[in-house]
């Protein structure tokens, strides 16, 4: 039986650690991120949230950075992962190798089917781990449905780490009103105070409830309960310090964390829009200030004359265009009014801020991406190198999330599709195996990763030319059957367009047979021809 006061006052704690963070995170939401403020107080629906924004660039930046992560890391055109077995014996085998194959397939079409929704909430996880450094993606299986995915908004989601640095218990809160609660879970398990609500006209009234997922300790294998699950699902009222739902349980950890970068000792992640907070704040402050300087520019404070000009010292100017000001100037022709002139210069302040524009899109990996509208021009040789630095650049951002995000969310998809009988059975071999797999990525960015392959071998084709032509067995070093294929996969060309070893060679008996038929039929001429002047020659001298 769980221990309600304990589960609660572990989330209290947890809650009220983070409280930190939280003022951050409303500083960041204010300037990069409007859409998501309610960090700290209670938050108005339908409230104004962009008083505090006077350039647009963080906001920009910030959809850019999402929009890279999601075309390098997860891009929906493309299968970004494959799968094959840990035995690499068995990965030569045909019937392993099409299991493997039919699988991704069946995972790719499961993730990005409609109702799956998972383009748009992966989006939303990257541009929360953007703006706040910490992303989050719930991934369920719906009867009817099929996968189905949600990005939880941070501001409801607090995490523990395990001794490993794995965040493996995550609280969720949330409000519901009587009916929803209701609608959910049904009147069996619900507080009465909540069923009484129903009757209340005022049925708007919003409850707090808490979604715990947790390791379970009293996990026994092999049970078909909650207790033969692995990670303890429950769902408890605050208030009334109460269980809303049976006990429940997931086959595996149903949500993938993506965080940038960590601190020590920090369970939450620390993000670009943190980097550039300086900037961010700059760049407003200097908005406004150009703003102000731009409007006394375009118009200006008025210079008047004290001396009872403007009919007996009212001091009422017409500003509308055309419009007739009695006593404006002197009786020699000299203005009373003038503008004032404060001599500011626009275009300095511009320049300012175009420097704070370039360090915030350099946090948010933008000016990476910048390439092609630089330089449209380049050769393949510079293409791969540009891609090689992108690489290097990027390995340590993209590969932990890899690592701590995207490898635990495939491993629960694959969970869920297996549980509910949706993959084809293990062939023999793999089953006798043990099954065991592991995840291979194929994304633009694992391609720019081992593009420094490609200039490698580039290279040292160009510094072997010269002596190739002195010698062409120079080049038998080379496995030129590996080289192709190499390169084909760097490249991102797809595999079921590359023949298989058996094809080739096959392919290959076949034109040596060609080729020596033909060099038969061309050595039969010669003969041919020898055989029918010695036929005749013969026939001469027989006749003589």
């Amino acid at each position: 039986m769980v221990d309600l006061d304990q589960v609660l006052h572990n989330f209290n704690n947890v809650k009220g650690n983070r409280t930190t963070w939280e003022s951050h995170w409303e500083e960041i939401a204010e300037r990069v991120l409007p859409r998501q403020t309610g960090f700290v107080g209670d938050q108005v629906k339908g409230e104004k949230k962009t008083q505090k924004i006077f350039d647009s660039r963080p906001q920009i930046a910030l959809d850019r950075f999402a929009a890279v992560m999601d075309s390098m890391l997860t891009p929906r055109q493309q299968k970004w992962h494959n799968l094959k077995t840990t035995d690499e014996s068995l990965n030569k085998d045909h019937d392993v190798k099409a299991y493997f194959y039919e699988v991704n397939n069946i995972l790719h079409s499961a993730r990005y089917s409609p109702k799956a929704n998972f383009a748009s909430q992966n989006f939303e996880r990257w541009i929360s781990m953007g703006a706040f450094g910490t992303g989050s993606l719930f991934t369920d299986f719906v009867p009817g449905v099929g996968l189905r995915y949600r990005c939880v908004n941070l501001r409801d989601t607090y995490f523990l780490e395990n001794h490993q640095g794995i965040i493996d218990t995550v609280y969720r809160e949330f409000k519901f009103t009587a009916r929803q609660a209701v609608q959910r879970w049904g009147t069996d398990m619900m507080p009465e105070r909540i069923v009484k609500a129903l009757e209340n006209p005022k049925q708007n009234q919003e409850f707090t409830f808490i979604h715990v997922v947790a390791p379970r300790d009293d996990f026994q294998r092999g049970r078909m309960d909650a207790k033969g699950m692995p990670y303890s699902s429950y769902y408890i009222s605050v208030q009334d310090k109460q269980l809303v739902a049976p006990e429940g349980g997931y086959g595996s950890f149903p949500y993938s964390i993506s965080r940038y970068v960590t601190a020590p000792d920090e369970v939450y992640g620390r993000s670009p829009a943190m980097t550039a907070l300086p900037d961010i704040r700059m760049l407003n402050e200097m908005a406004k200030t150009d703003i102000r300087a731009a409007h006394k520019l375009i118009d200006p404070p008025l210079l008047l004359h004290d001396d009872g000009m403007l009919g007996g010292g009212a001091m009422t100017i017409n500003m509308t265009p055309g419009g007739l000001n009695m006593g404006g100037v002197s009786r020699d022709g000299r203005a009373l009014i003038q503008p004032l002139q404060t001599g500011a210069r626009v275009d300095i302040a511009e320049a300012k801020m175009e420097q704070r524009r370039q360090s915030i899109d350099n946090a948010f990996l933008v000016t990476l991406f910048q390439i092609l509208v630089d330089t449209p021009r380049m050769t393949a040789t510079e293409a791969l190198i540009r891609a090689q630095e992108k690489g290097m650049l990027l390995t340590p951002t993209m590969g932990r999330q890899q690592s701590e995000a995207l490898g635990p969310q495939i491993e629960r998809e694959l969970e869920l599709l297996q549980s509910h009988q949706m993959l084809p059975p293990l062939p023999p071999a793999l089953e006798e195996a043990g099954g065991d797999y592991e995840i291979i990525y194929d994304s633009p960015m694992s391609r720019m990763q081992r593009a420094e392959e490609l200039v490698g071998v580039q290279r040292t084709m160009e510094l072997l030319a010269p002596f190739a032509q002195i010698d062409p067995t120079v080049l038998d070093v080379f496995d030129r059957d590996a080289l192709a294929r190499m390169t084909a996969e760097v490249s991102g060309v797809p595999m079921p367009i590359l023949r298989s070893p058996e094809d080739v060679e096959g392919i290959r008996k076949q034109r040596e047979e060609a080729e020596q038929q033909q060099q038969m039929v061309e050595q039969a001429g010669p003969m041919a021809a020898a055989m029918k002047d010695a036929a005749q020659a013969n026939q001469m001298l027989t006749q003589q």
